[in-house]
């Protein structure tokens, strides 16, 4: 004691004494009351010791020592000696300290710069003293060691009860613990949810379509609520992670999995820290047994559903058959492959509106640069592959109808079943909340007032489900007679509905991928031909040949004629002239649209044809002539019909071209003028003045 006295000097006593408190978890700081109360009476064995000035820190009560964690107490501890303010430090067992040597060592590094002590329940300590230093090591060093060893048996331990696939934690709604193994919790209402998570995904393909269908339809789902230390079963509208964490857990295809989501060490901002990582594979799993327990699904259907949900998000995976199928038009959307390179065709979409599909092979060209394999339209492929499904389904139409009228009348029970059971859990927990304010004593009117309002919120819950079901029945008419009836013969004219406008594409996408694994296309490029052969599930093979549609410069390129029409009169003519000629000949654009002003303006631009120069003021047409001469129409066709008048026409229908010269001419200037005296046109001649008449 006098040794260890020594070691306390007036500049020790001068500082402050720091008293660190530190237990590992909450538990121990809630049931170990003892080692607290040990560890907080270090503040007067400090004072017993000389130090006026005490200071306990124990923000670091419930707080572990391991790699990864971060302790604000032991932080404020190393910045109180780092500034010399520090005299001793106490600590009821070295441990407290710390269980990690780059802690410790910190802490040793500090302690000798700023000549501060280190005191235990037991033995004060001088990190300058020699002796003392190698006690320290030796101590800090069996402290790490103790912490890894004990480590270490505990993850042995649950390694193997995870082998034997009795190792718990927080069991998946839709299972609880009987013993050592899980069975299918007992509520009915748990269930049925659990397995319509599963039915909806594979009915609508998307994982958040089937996130939708719940929140639309307010149904709520099973969720473990935790509180007090205990995990309980409760319930709300879906989470956005719910959907994905039941159908990526291997639990519900009867599978124990140990190690789904691992935990490993980074380092931010020179700090080492622990991170979660998000859920794994089933196969990359630390354990993985299967048929440990009753499923909801089978194993083959819980890797189908992988697969699904692994393509689902995006459209930029490898293999889009399996993506869910979206309102894109283009039919055949993943399922193409290249006979020249085995690459997939992907899908780009054109026109005005963006929804014409054009299939291509993209070759070489990500890369090497290159150049893409094939490519073309996909309207005529889509309707020739249509036709081939709809030869095959046609026969069993009768038969689709059927299974059709059977999921229309499941499918409306859906809603209302899970409304009901909603309903059923409502009524009991009224009931129950009920029975509670009962036996009560009504004088306790603090206890009285909650109970009754619990009790009225039951009730007003059960008055909203109970409307709820009413509206979903009543928006779920049952079929009638000529319903049935519309549905047997929509299965008798398969094909019609399949080519029905108001047919939902995502419908015949879902269709064609259920029977069509893959089509191999190539170009035969002499003849403009696409072959196709389709590989359906089940083995058969069909080859199609398909007429490829022709480019759009090709398709839609104005015709040769109206192009030397559109040259002969642009030299003279306006486009909405031109326009008017060629809609007179019956003439049609590439495109097969009436000739406008527009459209004459773009293809006398492609041709590289000027337009027409000012017109010559010595040129009349045929409206300029009627004016100038004061005449009909008529008059004026059939001076040109007699050839009296000259006049020209660059193609048929165009407007006649006039010389104002042949209008100024004797000859009709005479024939005019006789014209408005008698009122006669005399094409031939005419009578005398002097020339008496034969009749009065």
């Amino acid at each position: 004691m006098i040794k260890q006295a020594s070691k306390i000097q007036p500049e020790h006593l001068a500082r402050t004494a720091f008293v660190y408190l530190r237990q590992s978890s909450a538990g121990q700081v809630r049931h170990n009351t003892e080692s607290r109360r040990l560890q907080y009476a270090l503040a007067q064995r400090a004072q017993a010791m000389g130090f006026e000035r005490v200071q306990v820190i124990d923000s670091d009560l419930g707080v572990s020592a391991t790699i990864g964690s971060h302790r604000p107490g032991f932080q404020q501890l190393l910045s109180c000696v780092a500034i010399g303010d520090a005299g001793i430090v106490f600590s009821r067992e070295l441990s407290r300290l710390s269980r990690t040597d780059k802690d410790w060592c910190h802490l040793m590094e500090l302690c000798q710069l700023f000549n501060t002590l280190i005191a235990d329940e037991e033995t004060v300590y001088d990190p300058n003293n020699a002796d003392d230093q190698l006690v320290l090591g030796i101590k800090g060093t069996l402290s790490v060691a103790e912490m890894n060893i004990l480590r270490l048996r505990m993850e042995r331990g649950k390694q193997a009860k995870a082998k034997r696939g009795e190792l718990f934690s927080t069991i998946a709604p839709g299972y609880v613990r009987d013993g050592d193994r899980l069975v299918k919790d007992p509520n009915v209402r748990v269930q049925e949810i659990i397995a319509l998570v599963f039915k909806k995904f594979l009915e609508l393909g998307s994982i958040r379509q089937t996130y939708r269908w719940f929140l639309d339809n307010r149904i709520e789902v099973p969720t473990n609520r935790t509180g007090s230390g205990k995990v309980a079963l409760g319930w709300k509208l879906p989470a956005m992670t719910f959907i994905p964490s039941i159908l990526h857990n291997p639990i519900y295809a009867g599978a124990y999995a140990y190690g789904r989501r691992p935990v490993e060490k980074i380092v931010e901002a020179g700090i080492i820290k622990k991170r979660q990582r998000g859920p794994q594979p089933a196969e990359r799993t630390k354990v993985l047994i299967r048929d440990t327990h009753e499923g909801y699904i089978s194993w083959e259907t819980f890797q189908r559903i992988q697969a699904m949900a692994e393509h689902n998000g995006t459209n930029f995976r490898a293999d889009e058959a399996i993506l869910a199928a979206r309102d894109g038009g283009g039919l055949l959307t993943g399922l193409l492959r290249c006979a020249r390179c085995g690459h997939k065709l992907h899908v780009r979409y054109w026109g005005k509106e963006g929804t014409i599909p054009r299939y291509l092979c993209k070759g070489d060209y990500d890369s090497s640069g290159g150049r893409y394999c094939i490519g073309f339209g996909g309207k005529s492929v889509d309707r020739a592959v249509g036709d081939e499904v709809c030869a095959v389904l046609s026969p069993q139409g009768i038969r689709a109808s059927l299974i059709a009228l059977e999921q229309i009348e499941a499918e409306r029970g859906q809603q209302t079943k899970a409304l009901e059971r909603q309903l059923e859990q409502a009524q009991y927990e009224a009931r129950r909340a009920g029975d509670q304010f009962d036996q009560c004593d009504p004088n306790n009117r603090l206890v009285a007032n909650t109970l009754e309002q619990r009790w009225n919120e039951k009730l007003a819950k059960v008055a909203e489900l109970s409307r709820a079901i009413e509206t979903a029945k009543a928006a779920e008419p049952a079929l009638t007679t000529a319903d049935q009836q519309a549905i047997l013969g929509l299965g008798e004219r398969f094909a019609e509905g399949w080519n029905h406008p108001n047919c939902d594409n995502r419908l015949k996408k879902r269709l064609v991928r259920i029977l069509i694994k893959e089509i191999i296309v190539d170009v035969d490029e002499p003849n403009q031909k696409l072959k196709l052969i389709l590989h359906w599930y089940g083995g058969a093979h069909t080859q199609l040949t398909v007429a490829r549609p022709l480019h759009a410069g090709i398709a839609h390129k104005t015709a040769e004629e109206d192009c030397e029409l559109i040259r002969k009169m642009a030299v003279r003519y306006s486009d909405a002239e031109i326009a008017q000629v060629l809609s007179k000949h019956g003439r049609k654009t590439g495109k097969g649209n009436r000739w406008t002003q527009t459209s004459v303006g773009t293809a006398r631009r492609k041709l590289g044809i000027r337009p027409a120069p000012p017109k010559d003021p010595t040129l009349f047409n045929s409206a300029q002539a009627q004016k100038y001469l004061a005449i009909s129409d008529s008059t004026l066709m059939r001076l040109i019909e007699n050839k009296l008048l000259p006049a020209t026409q660059l193609v048929p229908f165009a407007p006649y071209e006039i010389n104002k010269m042949d209008l100024d001419s004797e000859r009709i200037a005479s024939i005019i003028k006789t014209l408005k005296s008698t009122g006669k046109l005399m094409l031939k001649g005419g009578p005398l003045d002097n020339q008496k008449s034969l009749f009065s």
